[in-house]
């Protein structure tokens, strides 16, 4: 596909479309467990949260399946495919994790509340599906775009466009709310528990081929 070209009416991100992109996961994800753990200051939070996502979705447009509702970005997300889906902190660190880290400053308080959080989850998503699978990384729906039906058609086109395959989907969520959307579609809890040494939460769901 070129940059014009769209999936199912989707709009597809290149790399000039990441800094406004992480600006919408920024957004959408202020109230996240995660993020309220490693940055437990609002405002702080409020400014470095969304260059977290920097490394993602660089790597998600050059890797997976990377598409928004609309060249408007009212909502992303981010799907890999088999051979793609585990990512080494070296590996995001030459997409961009050095670009990060100068943004919100070289904090090792904060490096390893993320990478206490990352290694669990990365952990868990090798020893529950080590075997082929596409993997849901991430949704992200503008705060005041959410409630609008935007998630749902991002999720709907994706599971559409790969479902014939015949691969399970993986998704890992830190809060119910996403857990009961992620049923809706077919998703099912093979894991919930607490991330060690945090008090956040994570459900790991998975999505049979159909």
């Amino acid at each position: 596909m070129n940059e014009t070209e769209t999936l199912n009416g989707l709009f597809k991100l290149t790399p000039k479309h990441v800094k406004e992109a992480i600006k919408v996961a920024g957004n959408a994800f202020q109230e996240d467990p995660v993020t309220i753990f490693t940055y437990p200051d609002e405002g702080e939070r409020r400014q470095n949260v969304q260059y977290g996502f920097y490394m993602i979705y660089n790597y998600g447009i050059k890797h997976g399946l990377t598409y928004a509702t609309s060249k408007n970005l009212e909502g992303i997300t981010i799907w890999l495919p088999p051979n793609k889906v585990y990512q080494s902190f070296l590996t995001m660190m030459r997409y961009g994790g050095f670009y990060s880290m100068r943004k919100v400053g070289l904090n090792m308080k904060v490096i390893k509340k993320i990478m206490a959080v990352f290694n669990y989850e990365d952990e868990r998503h090798k020893h529950l599906v080590p075997y082929d699978h596409w993997y849901f990384q991430n949704i992200a729906v503008q705060p005041e775009e959410q409630g609008k039906g935007y998630g749902g058609l991002l999720i709907r086109t994706m599971i559409k466009t790969i479902e014939s395959e015949g691969l399970p989907i993986y998704v890992e969520t830190n809060t119910e709310k996403s857990v009961s959307i992620y049923q809706k579609y077919g998703f099912e809890i093979i894991e919930h528990g607490i991330v060690p040494k945090t008090d956040v939460p994570l459900w790991c769901m998975l999505r049979k081929p159909r």
